[in-house]
């Protein structure tokens, strides 16, 4: 896909991808995610990607609210254990408003103590709400144990303790710290022409001050595997298994992400869908996920059961890695797994807002953007040499770690 990057002179890049729509999307995306929080201030980027949506300089909440949903748009925003982004769609003559709208949260806001504190309960009752979703509980759990002792094991939401004490310095150094120009990436799909980009980019990104430092991220350590199961007041077992993988930078990445669709990826298909679900009928939610991240990855398997069956299912998994491990894809499997990724890939073009904060994160993390000719290259290239050597070492059954929430009786 085509795209234009304009750098202006503090860092901050302005990424164009032109698109034939009455409908344009964009995002704000900042290089930095609840990894790089201090350890007593566990949840606070979280907590400003919460409250840049409360007070500006210029506007209040509702004022802010109302700037793009009065005219029909779009507006949210998410953070995660590297990013923070805000992103939007909207017709296409609101551009200027969309980006005169991300300067005012990211970079004028005020962070009053009455909406802290009202907020920080918003934050208190999500995180409550989290914990009575064992399937997402579990999930923060398995991260947890499997980063032990890492930053990446935090909870991206904090604990009520951490969030509590929580205060507008801790703000205020985090976004100095961390909030770094060349850092930033703001990202537009939509028909204008480029030089209309970066004139508003010009406008409302120039003046912001630059700042740039060294990374600190430490890559995690590899801790022993372990099995935990434990006892709590749910209504059926959920269950994860996986281990640390491959990196963004890492030859295997392609390969893994091909793996995991294989495995328990995108669709019905799936090995493992096709085993647990289908031919045994043992669980309704079966799935597997690979998150490559900058200098680590995650690769796990989610399920959800009745606890009688927990076991088989655990049993029935372990013995599909192994036959993968033992009976490698052939030419011809591998050909029409591809094909499939592919053409996935193809159709995940369609969800535009999704696409351009992927290119943006793209331009973040290798400082380029592949068109999808050279990611099917790159798929295409995988070879069943490769895809053996993955298996064996991410399906290491000395390396998978398992925990189960089991309900009590």
């Amino acid at each position: 896909m085509e795209y234009n990057v304009h750098t202006l002179k503090n860092g901050i890049r302005i990424l164009h991808v032109p698109a034939v729509s009455a409908i344009s999307h964009a995002c704000i995306l900042i290089n930095a995610g609840s990894r790089d929080e201090e350890d007593a201030q566990m949840g606070l980027a979280h907590f400003i990607e919460h409250l840049i949506f409360k007070r500006t300089e210029k506007r209040n909440t509702i004022q802010i609210l109302n700037r793009l949903e009065s005219v029909g748009a779009d507006l949210n925003a998410y953070t995660t254990k590297e990013y923070t982004c805000v992103h939007a769609s909207f017709l296409h003559s609101y551009l200027d408003r969309t980006l005169e709208l991300f300067n005012d949260i990211v970079f004028h806001s005020t962070f009053p103590e009455d909406e802290m504190e009202k907020e920080k309960g918003v934050i208190l009752d999500e995180i409550t709400s989290y914990l009575d979703q064992p399937e997402e509980a579990i999930n923060d759990d398995f991260e947890d144990m499997l980063f032990k002792g890492h930053q990446l094991g935090r909870n991206i939401l904090g604990t009520p303790e951490t969030v509590s004490r929580l205060s507008k310095k801790d703000i205020r150094s985090f976004i100095q710290n961390e909030y770094r120009t060349d850092q930033i990436v703001i990202a537009v799909l939509g028909n204008y022409p480029f030089n209309k980009l970066t004139k508003l980019g010009e406008k409302y990104y120039a003046d912001v001050p630059e700042k740039t430092s060294a990374n600190k991220r430490m890559a995690p350590t590899v801790n022993p595997a372990f099995h935990q199961v434990i006892d709590k007041q749910i209504s059926q077992s959920h269950c994860m298994m996986g281990t640390q993988a491959y990196s963004l930078h890492h030859p295997y990445k392609t390969g893994l992400l091909l793996l995991n669709n294989i495995f328990g990826g995108n669709g019905m298909s799936s090995v493992l869908n096709l085993q647990l679900r289908e031919k045994y009928g043992i669980a309704y939610t079966i799935e597997s996920a690979y998150s490559p991240l900058s200098d680590t990855g995650i690769f796990a398997i989610y399920f959800g059961t009745d606890k009688e069956k927990t076991e088989k299912a655990m049993q029935l998994i372990r013995r599909e890695m192994t036959k993968l491990k033992q009976k490698p894809l052939t030419t011809v499997q591998l050909h029409k797994a591809q094909n499939k990724f592919i053409g996935q890939i193809a159709l995940g073009e369609e969800n535009r807002i999704g696409l351009i904060i992927a290119m943006a994160k793209s331009l973040l993390d290798y400082d380029k953007i592949d068109s999808l000719q050279t990611v099917f290259h790159k798929i295409r290239e995988v070879s069943t040499e490769d895809m053996a050597n993955i298996v064996n070492e991410v399906f290491d059954e000395k390396k998978l770690t398992a925990l189960v929430f089991n309900p009590i009786d």
